[in-house]
């Protein structure tokens, strides 16, 4: 089942049995996905985001979760904490496994190998592959030095 389908599926079971937590964070993830879906249909696309589109979505809807938790709990608001937490938890059950640092290492050398790097100055083709492939299975922003660290 594709993911924009289980999604959903999850928010008509979650309507089903009255869980309003879970379903209002459904619905920011999907209109999230409308939002984008009509942005690209203004661009000139076909309409619909991918896959990997709607994984980069919840990445990011994740990142500015865990920053709003962040920002609460040093302010003290700890039940808005906890609820942005718990909406962290909701989206991460849509997203691929996160992938162990071995994982991440092996990715990094296969990327390098199939990029064709051997300077740091290839390390933009390195990261496409990388984000071709693990969008959403690995935090780029502490990619970046291991990729750099393997080219060196």
């Amino acid at each position: 089942m594709i993911l924009r389908d289980r999604l959903q599926a999850a928010m008509k079971d979650a309507m089903r049995a009255k869980e309003a937590e879970r379903l209002s964070t459904l619905r920011l993830i999907n209109a999230a996905i409308k939002d984008r879906d009509i942005a690209q249909r203004g661009e000139g696309g076909e309409g619909l985001v991918s896959e990997a589109e709607i994984t980069a979505i919840l990445s990011k809807m994740v990142k500015q979760r865990q920053e709003s938790a962040r920002v609460y709990e040093e302010g003290g608001r700890l039940e808005l904490a906890e609820k942005e937490l718990n909406e962290i938890k909701v989206i991460e059950e849509y997203l691929p496994r996160q992938l162990a640092a071995e994982e991440v290492d092996a990715a990094i050398a296969a990327a390098i190998a199939e990029a064709g790097a051997s300077s740091i100055r290839d390390m933009g083709k390195v990261m496409a592959v990388l984000k071709g492939k693990y969008t959403g299975q690995m935090e780029f922003g502490t990619v970046g030095p291991r990729v750099k660290e393997q080219l060196s």
